[in-house]
């Protein structure tokens, strides 16, 4: 059996090409058959490794009664979230204003013509407690949409209506915005598990680079005590896989013991850049071993023959959650005989109690996090626990994903000075410069030998973020050539001239019943706060003249919707730092243009650097390599060593 999906290259579609629901992809021949048969569309919005869009496949999707009644009333249309985050952004929204909640799989009824009328997420197969059972809701709306369709057109108007509304224009980058978030942050913290709030709870790593950057600029120990609490905590609990390496979703306790299983390209990314920016604060070698070996997890499993960076692990193992991940005693001692293997029990938690239905997430909550006795006995845990059950792999390379993977290792490069991180951002640019990048347009997405839909604005935004670390890893001036390039590239496509910032959705991108403009830094940060980075570091590179007034612009522009809650807007946050208190600025002249390569290694990765020919303007002094050190508003003599930074 098989329905419209059966030629699609997503994952997650294919996942449910042989449902018994006729699926169509997003287009125009779903919208055209429920005009001709005059029926409502149900649009299903979710992605590969998404636990509950599983459940509710397993309970609905798959169920051949289910399915029966869906075809006969209803046009089936399934949109991976990851290749169309436009139409996620405008229906989630949707979703939110009608529930005041979000999340995944979104469960949407539009009519022929893309109006929404009825939104909400998961739905059982039978009705629990006051929520009503997918069928019923099925039954409940054809009803409506036979009886009284007028009243469904109204609220898919008055949806529309609300959520085009112009956005109240505020202008000013507030100069207490940054101690506001800083306030807010001391509030929000929690002191014994670390995090932000109650569970579950995300990792957010632009929050705590913004942090430590706080720290290191304007010396706020509480801020440092924040970030590391919530690094320390978060590698020490299951959510690090202490067998394999890398970082699952989310936590679904406050003490990032148990997981959402599901390992995410973009959380690693970030993660990496968060425990880089710890180990420089501090230099406890603790940080750089997780982003190292989060770093290594990337390049074993998640890395394509080609150097693009794959998507995500699924959360579930033969259709139970975290079965992969979880341990028995027994397992252990099997494995590594009754001394070696009770000492690792002993050190990861694995109990016959367990610590998770009856089961056990290795973790380090009760133990000493740098004992490294027992890492030798890893490998055969991991040989072990990838005989016993296996995870499926979304082999999708996302551009935007991609792009915040290139800067991790980019950065992990500078910290670490294994050469071999570098290799692995070149390659993965490589990679997108030829399977993403034709005739001037970046693609969200490629698999199976074909690109997905022309990119958005959070691909230019990450691929931009990528040249400009791939230039501070290498000084190499081919990344600035293409970052500017990227960057008037995103202005002539996503640019909003009269309200400041950026679209989501470019000129040449599909034209949808919103426009949206997402300024919010949630799991990933936002387009716009992207730019803002991308932008200030432009003006302190290349040419402040040019980006400057530019870089200024895109913060003020984002400052009227931070004002708001600022913690939630962690990258913009450290642009606007960036902007207000710059880090230093070394023009480097050199004598010898091989002094470069090492240069990056012996500078602060947040140091602004600029490569000037000897001349009258920056002469060599001893004819030796000469550094002119910028910060703030003064600069210091020329040198020759960089004691001084």
């Amino acid at each position: 059996m098989s329905n419209h999906l059966k030629n699609e290259t997503s994952p997650y579609l294919l996942q449910h090409a042989g449902n018994p629901v006729d699926w169509y992809p997003w287009g125009e021949e779903a919208f055209r058959r429920a005009k001709e048969e005059d029926k409502p569309i149900f649009l299903s919005i979710g992605y590969s490794t998404c636990h509950w869009c599983h459940v509710m496949a397993w309970e609905s999707f798959e169920d051949p009664e289910t399915a029966e009644v869906m075809n006969r009333w209803f046009v089936s249309i399934k949109v991976d979230r990851e290749e169309r985050p436009d139409l996620d952004s405008v229906y989630m929204s949707v979703c939110q204003a009608l529930t005041h909640s979000g999340g995944w799989p979104a469960s949407i009824f539009l009519t022929p013509e893309k109006q929404p009328f009825f939104a909400g997420t998961y739905f059982p197969k039978h009705r629990q407690g006051g929520m009503l059972s997918f069928r019923e809701l099925l039954a409940l709306i054809h009803e409506k949409w036979e009886k009284d369709r007028s009243a469904l057109l109204n609220q898919a108007k008055e949806i529309v209506g609300l959520l085009n509304r112009p956005r109240a224009s505020k202008e000013g980058a507030e100069p207490e915005l940054l101690e506001d978030a800083v306030r807010l942050y001391k509030q929000l913290f929690d002191p014994q598990n670390g995090g932000f709030g109650s569970a579950p709870k995300f990792p957010s790593p632009h929050n705590l680079l913004f942090l430590l950057a706080y720290y290191r600029r304007r010396e706020d120990k509480d801020c440092l005590e924040m970030a590391e609490r919530t690094l320390l905590q978060m590698y020490r609990g299951g959510l690090f896989d202490h067998i394999g390496g890398g970082f699952c979703r989310y936590s679904t306790d406050e003490r990032f013991l148990a997981p959402h299983f599901e390992k995410m390209l973009y959380d690693n990314a970030l993660l990496i850049l968060a425990y880089c920016e710890a180990y420089t604060a501090t230099k406890k070698k603790l940080y750089l071993l997780a982003a190292k070996r989060t770093a290594d997890f990337i390049l074993r499993e998640m890395t394509a023959p080609e150097g693009g960076f794959y998507s995500a692990q699924d959360a579930d193992s033969d259709g139970v959650e975290g079965k992969y991940y979880l341990f028995t005693p027994e397992e252990i001692l099997h494995v590594l005989g009754p001394e070696q293997g009770g000492a690792f029990n002993q050190q990861f938690d694995i109990t016959h109690t367990g610590n998770f239905e009856g089961k056990n997430i290795p973790n380090l909550l009760q133990s000493d996090p740098e004992d490294r006795s027992l890492d030798h006995r890893l490998a055969a845990v991991y040989s072990y626990r990838k005989d016993r059950c296996s995870l499926r792999l979304d082999d999708k390379i996302l551009t935007a994903w991609n792009g915040l993977m290139i800067a991790a290792f980019c950065r992990l490069y500078q910290a670490s000075g294994v050469r071999k991180y570098l290799d692995a951002a070149k390659q993965a640019d490589r990679f997108l410069w030829t399977r993403l990048w034709t005739g001037g347009t970046l693609y969200v997405s490629f698999r199976a030998g074909r690109r997905g839909a022309k990119g958005f604005l959070d691909d230019y935004a990450a691929c931009l973020f990528a040249q400009l670390s791939l230039y501070g890893a290498t000084l190499e001036k081919s990344y600035l050539v293409q970052a500017e390039r990227l960057c008037q590239d995103t202005y002539t496509k996503f640019q909003d001239k009269e309200n400041g910032g950026f679209y989501l959705c470019g000129v040449g991108n599909e034209s949808l019943i919103l426009r949206p403009k997402e300024t919010y830094d949630g799991a990933m940060p936002s387009g716009n706060s992207l730019m803002a980075w991308n932008l200030v570091r432009l003006g302190q590179i290349v040419s402040e003249e040019i980006y400057g007034p530019l870089a200024e612009r895109q913060l003020d522009f984002l400052t009227a919707d931070a004002r708001q809650y600022p913690a939630g807007y962690g990258m913009f946050l450290l642009a606007l730092l960036d902007r207000r208190d710059p880090p230093p600025k070394v023009t480097a002249v050199l004598s010898d243009p091989s002094e470069a390569e090492h240069l990056p290694l012996l500078l602060p990765s947040e140091a602004a650097v600029i490569l000037r020919e000897p001349g009258t303007d920056y002469p060599l002094k001893n004819g030796a390599a000469t550094f002119y050190i910028c910060q703030g508003h003064r600069c210091l003599p020329p040198v020759n060593e960089l004691y001084s930074l």
